[in-house]
C-alpha cells in the first residue's frame, strides 16, 4: 500500500472519531463510527494473507451486526420519545439495546468472541489501533447515554473482567494475552460508568496509556510469541528491564499507575454500596494478573530461550525513535503519586 493511500485511511479513521465526538445526533454519530469501521478494514488487509483476510471479514460483519443492531435501537427511541439527540435517549428498551450494540463493537462479553480472533491474524501496528483508537467513538456513546440502566453496566463490566481473565489463561500468542487484557480492561470502565462516569474517563485514559505503552514495546522487540520474550535481553537490555513495570502496571499492582483506576473504582462500588460487586471484580481481576506475572516470568530471564547456542540475534541500534516509547513508560509506572488530585476533582 502507498504512502499516500495509507495516509488517507489513517486521516479517515481520526475524521471518523471527531465526527462522532462532535455529534449530538445519532444518525452522525452513527455514521462517524462507520467511517472508522470502513477505515480500518483496508489497513487489516495491507498484507493480504489469509489470516488477515479472515481477520477483516470476521470484523466487518460484527461491527455490521452492531451497527445495524445501534440504527434500530436509535429509530425505536425517535418513534417512542421523539428525540434524536444523544443525551435525551430515556426509554428504557432503546437505551439497553443502544449499550448492546455499542458494546459488541468494543468487544465486551458476552460480546467478545470477534476480537481476540482478529487481533491475533493482525500484524501489531494494526492491533494497536484497534485496541485503542477504535474504542473511543463507541465509549464516547456509551457516556454520553443516561444511566438508565445502571445494572447492565455492571453486569457487563463484571462479565467481562471474568471472561477477560479466564481467556487469558494457557495462551502463548501476546497478541491474543493483549486482546483478553482489553476486554477485561474495558470491563472496569463499564463499571465505572455505572456508578461514576468521570472516574470511567480516568480508567479510559490509564488503559490507553498502558496498552500504547505495551504495543509500542512489542514493536520495538518484535515479539509477537511468550517464547520470544524470554531472548528479549539479547535484543534490548533496556526494554526487557522496563516491560515487567508495564506488565504490573496493567495488572493493577501498587504503586504503578494502573492501580489507581481500580483502586477508585471498587472503592466507589464499597460507597454505593455494592460491596458484593467490588469484591467479585477484584476476585476476577487476580485471573489476568496471573497471566502478567507469566509474561514478567517469561521476560525477566526465568525462562530458558528456545534457540539454539550460537544464534542469538544480534543487539543492533533501534530503528524508530526511542523517545515516545521512554515517555509512556515512564507515565505507565509513576503516575499513582497523582491520585489525590484525581481524587479531589473527581469529588469536587
Amino acid at each position: 500500500m502507498s504512502p499516500i493511500t495509507m495516509s488517507f485511511f489513517h486521516i479517515s479513521l481520526g475524521l471518523g472519531t471527531m465526527m462522532t465526538f462532535a455529534s449530538n445526533h445519532w444518525f452522525l454519530a452513527w455514521m462517524g463510527i462507520e467511517i472508522n469501521t470502513l477505515a480500518l478494514i483496508p489497513l487489516m488487509v495491507q498484507n493480504p494473507h489469509p489470516r488477515a483476510v479472515e481477520a477483516s471479514t470476521k470484523y466487518f460483519f460484527a461491527q455490521a451486526t452492531a451497527s445495524a443492531m445501534l440504527l434500530f435501537a436509535t429509530l425505536l427511541n425517535s418513534i417512542l420519545t421523539g428525540e434524536w439527540n444523544i443525551p435525551l435517549i430515556s426509554h428504557p428498551a432503546p437505551s439497553a439495546l443502544c449499550i448492546l450494540a455499542l458494546a459488541m463493537k468494543i468487544g465486551l462479553a458476552p460480546l467478545h468472541t470477534w476480537l481476540p480472533e482478529v487481533i491475533q491474524a493482525l500484524d501489531l501496528r494494526t492491533s494497536l489501533i484497534l485496541s485503542t483508537w477504535q474504542k473511543l467513538g463507541p465509549l464516547y456513546l456509551m457516556y454520553q447515554i443516561p444511566s438508565v440502566s445502571p445494572n447492565l453496566f455492571l453486569l457487563l463490566g463484571l462479565l467481562s473482567i471474568i471472561v477477560g481473565g479466564l481467556g487469558g489463561f494457557n495462551q502463548v500468542q501476546l497478541r491474543k494475552i493483549v486482546a483478553y487484557s482489553s476486554i477485561a480492561h474495558l470491563g472496569w470502565i463499564a463499571m465505572a460508568l455505572a456508578i461514576m462516569p468521570p472516574l470511567a474517563m480516568l480508567a479510559l485514559y490509564v488503559y490507553l496509556l498502558s496498552s500504547t505503552t505495551l504495543f509500542l514495546s512489542l514493536m520495538a522487540l518484535r515479539a509477537k510469541h511468550i517464547s520470544a520474550l524470554a531472548i528479549s535481553w539479547a535484543k534490548a537490555p533496556a526494554f526487557t528491564a522496563t516491560l515487567p513495570f508495564i506488565l504490573l502496571s496493567l495488572g493493577g499492582l501498587p504503586p504503578l499507575t494502573g492501580f489507581m483506576p481500580k483502586w477508585l473504582i471498587l472503592s466507589a462500588l464499597v460507597k454505593e454500596p455494592l460491596t458484593l460487586v467490588a469484591v467479585l471484580a477484584a476476585l476476577s481481576s487476580l485471573l489476568s494478573l496471573y497471566y502478567y506475572l507469566r509474561l514478567f516470568y517469561a521476560s525477566t530471564l526465568t525462562m530458558p530461550p528456545n534457540n539454539p547456542p550460537g544464534t542469538l540475534p544480534w543487539r543492533l541500534k533501534p530503528r524508530r525513535n526511542t523517545l515516545i516509547l521512554a515517555l509512556t513508560i515512564t507515565a505507565t509506572a509513576a503516575l499513582l503519586p497523582l491520585a489525590p488530585a484525581v481524587l479531589t476533582y473527581l469529588t469536587w
